[in-house]
C-alpha cells in the first residue's frame, strides 16, 4: 500500500511536469535540477518512469481494499 502511494505520487509530478512541458516548455525537472542531462534530473525521469510501470499493475488488481476496509 505504502509503494502504491509512492509511485502514484511520482507519477503524479510526472504528469504534471509533462503537462508544463506540452503547454509551455517548460520541464521543471530539468529548471530544478541542472538540465535534462544532468544525474539528479535522469534520476528522477527514471524513478517517475519506473512509477508509471508500477501504476499500471493497480489498474488489474482485483483484490485491493479502500481505506476504509471495506
Amino acid at each position: 500500500m505504502l509503494m502504491d502511494r509512492i509511485a502514484l505520487t511520482l507519477a503524479i509530478i510526472g504528469g504534471i511536469n509533462w503537462g508544463s512541458v506540452g503547454l509551455f516548455r517548460f520541464d521543471l525537472v530539468a529548471w530544478l535540477f541542472g538540465g535534462q542531462t544532468s544525474t539528479v534530473s535522469r534520476v528522477i525521469y527514471t524513478l517517475v518512469g519506473l512509477s508509471a510501470l508500477w501504476c499500471v499493475s493497480l489498474l488489474f488488481r482485483t483484490d485491493a481494499v479502500n481505506d476504509e476496509g471495506v
